[in-house]
């Protein structure tokens, strides 16, 4: 029974690391179907009830732990099985616990289901497992419990999971662009920034710009651009921002954008030379 556990994660892992996470692989001689799904909320809320036990295997890391949903309506709150489910998501987070979001797959029995999780125990718990509280996982068309709007962080990251990021972006426009920009930085998550820049093989000094932010919040961007920008190869904004650094505390900046493409089937990506700019100055 260990060794075939041992054989689904590490096949999970595999397919994870790979571009095509979210590609059917089938094996004929098992039942388990290694095809990532969307599911919508509504449809999770009755494969994984209350007091389901299930398994989350993290997207970057590969590692995996167990837990259980004990409580949530709009979205699964859950909590690690033992304190050995809790060690590790623990070193998931680099032993930290926060609420920095991180792409996850949910494994219940033959399904595999694309989610978004958070670090940071809160509320009650009930479970000896070393986890002071609750933490809560969103799925496709969850949404908070205070506001009952989705989190836009945790929808980016259910997409990274499914494997579908790329195919958003290929048709996201210059702002949609930016706001996942915004979740990258404030999620810490390398591999989505270098998804929206231009060279991110040469980026290192833009990454370690960006590192330096708590959090980075523009008040004034478009939810979507208001023109029609399918003919255009170039556009340049300047967004306000409000910035949380870690070392100096609250700080404001206005970041100008020069977004870029090759031609028009292209997708847009933000052009990193002119973004550090905005930031080292």
């Amino acid at each position: 029974m260990k060794t075939t556990k041992a054989i689904i994660f590490f096949l999970c892992f595999c397919m994870i690391q790979s571009a095509a996470a979210a590609a059917k692989l089938e094996d004929e001689h098992t039942p388990i179907s290694f095809k990532v799904e969307m599911l919508p909320w509504k449809q999770v809320n009755e494969v994984l009830p209350n007091k389901s036990k299930f398994t989350v295997i993290d997207v970057e890391t590969g590692l995996h732990f167990r837990v259980q949903r004990r409580a949530g309506n709009r979205h699964a709150d859950v909590q690690p099985l033992t304190r050995e489910d809790t060690k590790i998501m623990k070193k998931i987070y680099n032993g930290k616990w926060s609420w920095k979001r991180r792409a996850i797959i949910v494994l219940s029995h033959d399904q595999m289901i694309a989610a978004s999780m958070h670090g940071m125990p809160h509320g009650a718990g009930a479970l000896i497992n070393g986890f002071p509280g609750h933490f809560c996982i969103h799925f496709a068309g969850s949404t908070t419990h205070r506001s009952g709007r989705a989190d836009v962080s945790h929808e980016m990251m259910i997409l990274k999971a499914a494997g579908k990021l790329e195919e958003y972006l290929q048709y996201a426009d210059p702002y949609q662009v930016v706001n996942t920009f915004t979740v990258a930085v404030n999620q810490q998550d390398a591999s989505m920034l270098d998804m929206v820049i231009t060279n991110p093989s040469k980026a290192n000094k833009l990454h370690r710009a960006v590192s330096r932010i708590e959090s980075i919040r523009f008040a004034n961007l478009p939810s979507r651009s208001q023109k029609n920008t399918s003919e255009l190869l170039c556009m340049e904004f300047a967004l306000k921002a409000d910035l949380y650094l870690r070392e100096e505390g609250k700080s404001k900046k206005t970041v100008r954008f020069i977004m870029r493409r090759d031609h028009v089937a292209d997708r847009w990506r933000i052009d990193s030379t002119a973004l550090l700019e905005s930031f080292i100055k």
